[in-house]
C-alpha cells in the first residue's frame, strides 16, 4: 500500500522562451525552472524543464522533467518525476506526475510514486500531494543462509575421513 505525503512547494525561478517562429499560433515556449519543496518531499533547489504549447484560447498544456535532491519524510536522496498537465484560461495549473522508474538514490533507490498539484495564479505557495512506495528493506542481521532452512549445517554434512591407524 502507497504512502501519502503532503506539502507545499514554491517558484524560485522561472525562465522562458518562445521557441516558434514570430507570430506562430499555438505558440512553442521552453522554460527553466528552480521550485523549493517543503513538507514530505524536501528540496531547497530543484531543476526542471517544460516545454509548453500556449493555444490561441489562452489554454494549453505542458511536459516535463524534474530532479529533486533533498529527503522525502526523513529519507536522504534524489529522484526525477515526469510532469503531464494543462493550464486553463484563468491561470489555474492541474499537473500529474510520476517517479522516472529506476531514478530513485540513497535512501531512496528504487522509489516509485505519482502525485498531483492544482497551481493558481497569485498564490504564494502550491500543494502537493505524493502517494510513493519503497522496496522493503531486508531485515538487519539476516542473510540467506539464516532463511534457508532446507541446507544443512557445514558441521553436520563432513564426515570423518581420517584412516586409522593400527599397529
Amino acid at each position: 500500500m502507497p504512502t501519502r505525503t503532503t506539502g507545499h512547494f514554491t517558484f524560485a525561478n522561472w525562465e522562458e522562451r518562445t521557441v516558434s517562429p514570430g507570430e506562430a499560433s499555438p505558440t512553442l515556449a521552453c522554460a527553466s525552472v528552480t521550485n523549493a519543496y517543503s513538507g514530505g518531499i524536501t528540496a531547497a533547489h530543484t531543476t526542471c524543464e517544460y516545454v509548453i504549447v500556449y493555444r490561441p484560447d489562452k489554454t494549453g498544456s505542458f511536459t516535463g522533467m524534474q530532479v529533486l535532491t533533498g529527503g522525502l519524510d526523513g529519507r536522504e536522496g534524489a529522484f526525477a518525476v515526469e510532469e503531464r498537465g494543462w493550464f486553463d484560461s484563468e491561470g489555474a495549473v492541474h499537473c500529474t506526475f510520476e517517479v522516472v522508474a529506476g531514478s530513485g538514490t540513497g535512501d531512496l533507490a528504487g522509489l516509485g510514486g505519482t502525485g498531483s498539484y492544482t497551481a493558481r495564479q497569485g498564490e504564494p505557495s502550491v500543494a502537493y500531494t505524493f502517494d510513493y512506495h519503497l522496496p522493503t528493506p531486508p531485515a538487519t542481521g539476516s542473510t540467506d543462509s539464516d532463511t534457508d532452512s532446507g541446507t544443512d549445517s557445514v558441521t553436520d554434512s563432513v564426515t570423518d575421513s581420517t584412516p586409522s591407524v593400527t599397529n
